[in-house]
């Protein structure tokens, strides 16, 4: 059964406020299209470490995520080209930074 969605703008609002709430702060790189953009989520992790999550869905319509630069951290150079290429395919695209320190995300998602 597929899950609800909502539109991304509101999606994107709470989860700034789900991290800052747990207290990790977020911002907006890059605000996408309100309705239906995809996203694409920095992280920010202790010593300049770095990882970039996209979002995607599951066969069976859930929305999870996965490491679109690889397991291992990468640095702002790396980031700043994978973020750059996505937005050049997809103009819609929202790009969210928050601070973690161990780069996991800072709200509710499943890593696949």
């Amino acid at each position: 059964m597929e899950e609800a969605r909502l539109k991304t703008g509101i999606w994107v609002k709470a989860m700034l406020r789900q991290a800052g709430q747990k207290g990790n702060p977020g911002m907006v790189l890059h605000h996408g299209d309100d309705d239906a953009g995809g996203v694409l989520v920095v992280l920010l992790g202790r010593g300049g470490q770095m990882s970039v999550l996209a979002r995607t869905r599951t066969p069976d319509g859930r929305q999870a995520w996965f490491r679109a630069t690889g397991d291992a951290a990468i640095d702002q150079a790396s980031v700043d080209a994978y973020v750059t290429r996505q937005m050049e395919r997809d103009p819609d695209l929202w790009v969210l930074e928050f601070e973690t320190p161990d780069l996991t995300p800072p709200f509710e998602a499943k890593l696949i």
